[in-house]
């Protein structure tokens, strides 16, 4: 049998104003580099085995297995109680966090009493305070954290990492800013002093 309905044209195609294609850009970049996170932490939920003890005994009640049991996985989400691929797997998603949204958006320029390094991640100080400052800027940027959310995070934890972060003193003040000597250098921190040792 014949299809005899009539034909009705397709969609009118969508025009973006040429004006609005740099909010449309900046707004695609920011959902990429969210749905990365949420990806990383997803592949980090699917790959946490579960743990034996959550599991009933043979002849206990599931509630007094559920009171004793406890997780095998990192009793921390900071990046520093992490070792080996959870660390690596974090220090990824932070890096594209950093990467794609903190300096393009709050990388001011580089001096001597501004300074940055390209190579942060070797600062075990700048990963705690970044990924700290990433920690913060999930919670405080869903729906959840509210209308005052992003402004929280800015006064309360933004304004303060960029304090110390990028401080005369702080931890890329051994680095060089020049441009014609961009090679990065970590002074070493002292050794602990041993308590009983005598000259």
């Amino acid at each position: 049998m014949a299809d005899t309905s009539p034909t009705s044209p397709g969609p009118e195609p969508y025009r973006v104003p040429d004006a609005d294609l740099d909010d449309l850009a900046s707004t695609l970049a920011k959902t990429m580099a969210e749905v990365r996170q949420h990806g990383v932490i997803l592949d980090r939920l699917g790959s946490e085995p579960e743990s034996a003890a959550s599991q009933p005994t043979d002849g206990a009640p599931e509630a007094e297995a559920a009171d004793g049991k406890k997780t095998d996985g990192p009793a921390s989400v900071f990046i520093l109680a992490l070792g080996g691929e959870a660390y690596a797997v974090e220090l990824a998603a932070l890096s594209d966090w950093v990467n794609y949204l903190f300096l393009p958006v709050y990388g001011r320029e580089i001096s001597t009493s501004r300074p940055w390094c390209a190579h942060w991640h070797e600062h075990p100080e700048a990963v705690a305070r970044l990924h700290a400052l990433w920690l913060a800027w999930q919670q405080f940027t869903d729906t959840e954290a509210g209308l005052s959310g992003p402004s929280t995070w800015h006064r309360d934890h933004l304004d303060q990492t960029l304090a110390h972060l990028r401080a005369p003193d702080g931890p890329f003040a051994a680095c060089t800013t020049s441009a014609i000597r961009p090679n990065h250098r970590v002074l070493a921190t002292p050794a602990p002093e041993q308590a009983g040792v005598t000259a």
